[in-house]
């Protein structure tokens, strides 16, 4: 088992798919960049430039929109090893026809092999995603999703390097070196991919429809089910919008702004790709191997922050010309290398969790197609976002005799709109689903006050598929501590008069608890507590209940009530015992006052712990011996 990120780049059942994945954005990039150095070579004009660098990315796209339903139906219905390998065979001959093109210099096929990769990449784009649940644990899942955000990134870069000196480099033999490149790497991607493990058909009776359109529709209905899904999308597609408007501005930014040409301009695209990339990898030590959704907010306030100071570094037009990296750097620009690596950075911390959450909360045999949903929507928000960096720039717009006046809005003053259109649309999500933010602020604490140790919960808690967690009861921060430590969603059951404290009960529907009383105190509260944990168990959820009734009086593990027994009678799922330690002497436990526990907590960053036991069959487990069991595992800690 893996206990960092990195050790899964040593794995089988990772390490071919994060090379071909990788391998596949590096040769599109490269492609891409060869074909602008082969413009260059043939002494094209620049009108001639233009409307390839105007009709090159529509091509890209283009079958995102039109063909991203049937690729997540195939997805689905096929085993994926068997599709990667089908569609980095489908590289080989599209980058063939592209070796073509360039040995005849031939643009219209260089523009039609174009298409053809934009068409492979939608194939793939499915796979992509959907194949990571099925290899990774749930633990796993934010460190798989940051290696490959990590890599696409640096693929890019590497790419766009890489494509722009072929020309350069080989000189004469330019075509011939780019043709024989990006054939090379196809098929060695091609090789690689015979090594990914085999990953079973999630839905191998599925009938194709191959009418593109209404599969489209479904696909994003079926993306748009689950509100918090919905959200996670809206926000990855978010990220695309950024950046796109964000990296399209690069080059005029670093030549009217800055002062430097394409090296400079290259330069900025590397700060920000290095930094999406190093935000990815810190994904997972940040969110201590948990899908800690509470990371998008942090990466939407970084985001923002540092978009509007590029606006205050360097609101003007730069007063030198032909500027060097070296140069650039030496004139201590360091607050806009700054802004740009740290944009990058919390842009990282964005989208990882968001891809994340989409796999794990999406039902395994809808994932390809959902994945397939963000594909339409992502390509959607690009468009829109060149369009708009293109016409909020212009002082107006003349169509059908109508003249529109527009913004007219210069490099840096877009980064200042974009920063405020990032704020308003990251409060919308987040007051939309307020779990997002309710986490953020669960994560805050917990990193700041404790320093938490996690031990057995990987191993012991099901990946899938109920369970209930039954564990002692220290301080009213238990529920966020154990959170924190768990990968997977829990609904808490806690008592119903805390859950009714105005002011608190939004935050506590918004987690889902199950709000639970004294059959003296109110039966109805009860019986409808044990009903709605039978539902959730039901829907293959997890429950934790804290048997002893109350919190700890003395440090102690009070008798377990009965109503564990009555659960699982009903309904005899596994049951995780765990025990929480350390937390005794926090401030939020009973040993202190109502007016102790207003002051600074005794302890900053105190050590606290949980622990977890293997799961006991429903059938046999005990209110007595679930609780010597959680006594065990506590020992003589508090």
């Amino acid at each position: 088992m893996a206990h960092n990120q990195f050790e899964l780049l040593g794995q089988r059942r990772f390490l071919p798919f994060f090379l071909v994945q990788s391998l596949g954005a590096f040769n599109d990039n490269v492609y891409r960049q060869a074909i602008i150095g082969l413009l260059f070579f043939l002494g094209v004009s620049v009108e001639e430039r233009t409307l390839y660098t105007n009709l090159a990315p529509a091509l890209f796209i283009l079958p995102y929109f039109l063909f991203s339903g049937i690729a997540g139906q195939i997805a689905e219905k096929l085993e994926k090893q068997r599709l990667i390998r089908i569609t980095t065979a489908m590289e080989i001959g599209i980058m063939s026809i592209a070796a073509v093109g360039f040995l005849l210099g031939n643009m219209p096929l260089l523009l039609v092999a174009l298409f053809g990769t934009g068409l492979q990449s939608t194939l793939f784009g499915p796979v992509k995603y959907s194949i990571l649940p099925s290899v990774l644990k749930p633990e796993e899942l934010t460190g798989g999703n940051g290696l490959v955000e990590m890599g696409t990134s640096m693929s890019i870069l590497l790419g766009m390097i890489f494509g722009g000196l072929i020309f350069v480099v080989a000189d004469q033999a330019g075509p011939e070196a780019a043709a024989l490149a990006i054939v090379l790497l196809a098929i060695t991607g091609n090789l690689i991919s015979r090594f990914v493990p085999r990953v079973e058909a999630s839905a191998p009776d599925l009938k194709i429809n191959w009418n593109p359109f209404p599969e489209s529709l479904k696909a994003l209905r079926l993306a748009r089910r689950q509100p918090a899904v919905r959200n996670a999308i809206l926000g990855i597609s978010w990220f695309w919008f950024v950046g796109t408007v964000l990296t399209a501005q690069l080059p005029a930014y670093a030549e009217l702004f800055l002062g430097g040409g394409n090296t400079l301009y290259l330069f900025c695209f590397v700060l920000f790709s290095v930094g999406t990339g190093v935000g990815s990898l810190l994904c997972e030590k940040l969110s201590r191997r948990t899908i800690e959704i509470g990371l998008v907010p942090l990466g939407a306030i970084g985001m923002t922050a540092f978009c509007a100071d590029l606006y205050f570094a360097q609101p003007g037009p730069a007063l030198a010309s032909g500027l060097t990296v070296r140069e650039f750097v030496a004139g201590g620009n360091w607050r806009i290398i700054a802004d740009l690596t740290l944009i990058g950075l919390f842009a990282g911390l964005f989208i990882v969790p968001l891809f994340a959450l989409v796999q794990s909360r999406t039902p395994r045999e809808e994932l390809s197609r959902v994945i397939a949903g963000v594909n339409i929507q992502n390509a959607f928000f690009i468009v829109v976002a060149a369009m708009l960096g293109v016409l909020l720039q212009r002082e107006s717009l003349t169509l059908a005799g109508f003249t529109l006046p527009l913004p007219g809005l210069s490099i840096p003053e877009l980064f200042l709109a974009l920063a405020i259109a990032n704020a308003a649309v990251s409060i919308l999500i987040f007051t939309m689903v307020p779990e997002f933010f309710l986490r953020f602020l669960a994560w805050i604490y917990v990193s700041l006050f404790y320093r938490l140790r996690i031990t057995g919960v990987e191993d012991n808690v099901p990946d899938e598929g109920p369970a209930l967690l039954v564990c002692n009861h220290v301080s009213y921060m238990d529920p966020l501590v154990i959170s924190a430590a768990v990968p997977r969603p829990i609904r808490f059951v806690m008592y119903y008069k805390i859950f009714r404290i105005p002011g608190m009960n939004w935050v506590f529907r918004a987690h889902r608890a199950i709000p639970i009383a004294g059959a003296k105190e109110d039966p109805a509260v009860l019986e409808a507590a044990f009903a709605e944990v039978q539902a959730a168990l039901a829907a293959g959820e997890l429950v934790c209940i804290f048997p002893e009734g109350a919190l700890t009086k003395d440090g102690e593990i009070a008798p377990f009530k009965g109503g564990v027994e009555r659960i699982l009678a009903a309904n005899p799922v596994p049951v995780v015992p765990m025990a929480l330690t350390g937390l005794w002497d926090s401030m939020w436990s009973k040993r202190d006052s109502r007016l102790g526990r207003l002051r600074v907590p005794r302890r900053l960053r105190a050590a606290v712990g949980l622990v977890a036991d293997p799961p006991v069959p429903g059938e046999a487990a005990n209110a007595a011996s679930l609780e010597a069991r959680v006594r065990e595992l506590r020992g003589d800690l508090r």
